[in-house]
């Protein structure tokens, strides 16, 4: 793999598995050097927590000198409810975990980026589920739209400052929270990859090869664009 990164810092939140697992393997198979983020991670990360957050992107700049990428992948699925029988708890966590966090990542990361005025590029995860409605899912749903509205107001507001800020849509794929929200039915995982124009599930490498992509300086004339990775749902 051509190290194109190679002297390049970057951030991966939810880097313990799944997609942020895959993407910062990726990152560094690509020269940089990566601090991974996550609740699960040694020591653990809270991405809700704002001072949390603020304290890691403060520890990456210190430990090395700079902070150019940050992939901003941790998230949940939340709990299956029609929205007439949702609780606001859940509710609540939700938008916890896959907005509020996002912002509190990309508050720090775009403070720290400006103020070193070396650019930087920034790739949030959203989902095919933040371009549509989802029965049962509103509160993701809601969630990941809140992703792309973000990812397109901060794409502008830095587009001058050389940083550049996207986001990938991924589709079903198979990771260990897709799995856990089936409750392990692999068959039922087989099923919903055959709901796909493309007939499957994807893979991790697969969207953290797109997020990598928009890393790279092939990508230097591409923000607040939500690429998608969904195995074609969004043409259907």
């Amino acid at each position: 793999m051509a190290r194109e990164l190679e002297g390049k810092v970057a951030l991966v939140t939810g880097g313990a598995s799944g997609i942020g697992a895959a993407t910062a393997d990726r990152l560094r198979a690509m020269g940089a050097a990566v601090v991974v983020a996550d609740v699960e991670g040694s020591p653990p990360v809270d991405v809700t927590d704002e001072g949390a957050v603020d304290a890691v992107v403060e520890f990456v700049v210190q430990e090395h000198g700079r902070l150019d990428i940050a992939a901003n992948v941790a998230g949940t699925s939340g709990t299956y409810a029609n929205v007439a029988d949702a609780t606001t708890d859940a509710w609540r966590r939700t938008l916890q975990v896959n907005l509020d966090a996002v912002f509190f990542c990309m508050r720090a990361e775009l403070r720290a980026m400006q103020h070193a005025g070396n650019g930087g590029a920034i790739v949030n995860v959203a989902s095919s589920a933040g371009k549509m409605g989802v029965p049962g899912l509103a509160a993701y749903s809601a969630s990941k739209h809140g992703v792309l509205g973000l990812t397109k107001s901060a794409a502008l507001e830095v587009a001058r400052d050389g940083i550049r800020v996207n986001a990938v849509c991924p589709g079903t794929i198979r990771t260990p929270m897709l799995r856990g929200f089936v409750g392990g039915d692999e068959a039922l995982l087989e099923k919903m990859g055959r709901q796909a124009p493309m007939g499957r599930l994807g893979e991790p490498d697969e969207i953290a090869a797109a997020i990598a992509w928009l890393c790279t300086d092939a990508a230097s004339f591409v923000t607040g664009h939500a690429l998608e990775a969904d195995g074609g749902v969004a043409a259907i």
